[in-house]
C-alpha cells in the first residue's frame, strides 16, 4: 500500500524515473543522507524486491550525478553546526549518526572539524550567541549546564566556565547528579 496524503486517495508507486525526480526534489528542498533518502523513497515504491532494486538503482544513479554524498553532507553538517550553531563535537556526533551516517566517516568528520577546536571558547560563543548571562541561583545554574550538555559540551568544560563565574562549589556540587544522569561518550571525559 502506498502512502495516502490526508484526506486523499492513495498515491501511485513510482517506477525508477519517477522516484529519480521525487528524490531530486527531496534533495532539492534540503540536504540528506544516503540513509534518511532511502528511508523517504520506500515510501514511494511497492514493498519487496522489485522496490528494494529501484531504491538502489535511484541511489546508485544520484551518487554518479554527485547529488549524494555522505561524506561530503557530514563535513557540511558539521562545519555549519560548528560556525553556525556554535555545537560542540559530541552534539554534532550524535545528530549525525542519528542521520544515518557510517560511524567511521562520522568520526573522521567530528577529528577532522572539532580536532583543533578549542572547546571553551566555543561553549562561550554558544553561551553569548544564546543571550545566556552568568547564573544567580541553583536553579538557574542547573538550567545552564543542561543548556550546555545538550549542545554537546563536555562536562568539565562546563564546570570550568560556572567556576571562572564564581558559582558557589555547594551549587556545582548540588548539580553532580546531572553530571552523572548524561552518559558520556567513549574516550570523553
Amino acid at each position: 500500500m502506498a502512502f495516502a496524503p490526508k484526506g486523499g486517495k492513495p498515491r501511485p508507486f513510482l517506477n525508477e524515473p519517477g522516484l529519480y525526480d521525487y528524490a531530486v526534489k527531496a534533495l532539492g528542498r534540503h540536504m540528506r543522507t544516503e540513509a534518511e533518502l532511502r528511508r523517504l523513497m520506500e515510501k514511494r515504491v511497492e514493498p519487496g524486491a522489485k522496490g528494494e532494486s529501484i531504491v538502489a538503482a535511484v541511489v546508485t544513479r544520484l551518487k554518479e550525478h554527485g547529488y549524494l554524498d555522505d561524506a561530503s553532507f557530514a563535513e557540511t553538517y558539521a562545519r555549519l553546526r560548528q560556525q553556525n550553531e556554535k555545537l560542540g563535537a559530541r552534539r554534532v556526533r550524535n545528530d549525525l549518526r542519528q542521520k544515518g551516517v557510517r560511524p567511521e566517516l562520522v568520526e573522521e568528520t567530528i577529528e577532522a572539524r572539532y580536532g583543533q577546536t578549542n572547546e571553551e571558547a566555543l561553549a562561550r560563543a554558544y553561551l553569548d550567541r544564546k543571550r545566556m548571562r552568568k547564573p544567580e541561583n541553583e536553579k538557574e545554574t542547573a538550567r545552564l549546564l543542561r543548556r550546555l550538555v545538550t549542545a554537546g559540551f563536555s562536562t568539565g568544560v562546563i564546570y570550568k566556565i560556572l567556576r571562572q563565574w564564581d558559582v558557589p562549589e555547594e551549587t556545582l556540587s548540588a548539580l553532580d547528579n546531572l553530571d552523572t544522569a548524561v552518559p558520556l561518550e567513549e574516550g570523553e571525559s
